[in-house]
């Protein structure tokens, strides 16, 4: 099949056999690329629509850019379950297979060094959010109207009180959190509190963390995690994973040509 090399992430060689259903981007089953001590998975994808000129236009189509993301984590998990992958970033594509040989080639000795450090870990997501307060609600109305203009000012800020007050219990509940589950993990990272907008989660985040866990102490990490989440009431705590480890695999994993 022509087109161009897709290429989802760098392993070390694996044994086990990818789902046989498996399809990446574009529909296309992947297969593995042997150089050295490396292994890129890759498919192949049509140079009409991951050239330089397409991606640029295709940025403006979400429904796209969703099903590319899909098609793409859907590897990224099925090598998950039987390996331990370095992905790369999304829309990662080369020429030809010399192509990608050639990267491996040239990030050969990055790649071993991350690779060896993310062997048998995978990564889980926990995130802490204030429900039903913390400044998002300091304009409903209590039952009942105020008797007066000063008893509405007296209990506006009773509300902004407990608002600030909730939001304070978070942060310190979050503080906590994170270094009970920081001990557990062999490395960490601090993403930035979610836009509610934008994600639509309900509440306002307060933490938004990463853990790179070893595969074999994830399930006492998860149970950690589990015991915390009746322990603070208005405070909701979700965790996501386990994942491949984008939070660990380093910025600028793997250029495309």
């Amino acid at each position: 099949m022509s087109g161009l090399r897709y290429v989802y992430a760098v392993c070390r060689p694996f044994d086990a056999a990818l789902q046989s259903q498996l399809t990446g981007v574009a529909g296309d089953p992947p297969r593995t690329l042997r150089h050295h001590g490396l292994v890129a998975v890759v498919s192949h994808v049509p140079e009409a629509d991951f050239t330089e000129e397409s991606l640029k236009a295709h940025l403006e189509d979400l429904d796209w850019l969703a099903a590319t993301a899909r098609a793409h984590q859907q590897v990224i998990d099925a090598l998950t379950v039987v390996t331990t992958p370095l992905p790369l970033r999304l829309a990662t594509v080369f020429r030809d297979d010399s192509g990608v040989r050639v990267m491996m080639e040239e990030r050969e000795r990055d790649f071993l060094r991350t690779l060896e450090r993310l062997n048998g870990r995978v990564e889980w997501g926990v995130k802490v959010y204030v429900e039903g307060g913390g400044g998002q609600s300091e304009d409903r109305e209590p039952p009942g109207k105020p008797a007066s203009g000063r008893d509405y000012l007296i209990r506006r800020r009773m509300r902004t009180r407990a608002s600030e007050d909730l939001w304070q219990r978070a942060e310190e509940f979050a503080g906590r959190l994170h270094e009970t589950l920081s001990a557990r993990a062999d490395d960490t990272r601090l993403h930035a509190p979610q836009n509610p907008q934008l994600s639509g989660a309900a509440g306002r985040n307060v933490l938004n963390a990463a853990y790179l866990v070893r595969r074999d102490l994830s399930e006492e990490f998860v149970e950690l995690v589990d015991r915390t989440k009746d322990d603070a009431p208005g405070i909701r705590v979700e965790l996501t994973g386990p994942w491949a480890a984008y939070s660990f695999a380093g910025e600028n994993a793997g250029e495309g040509s």
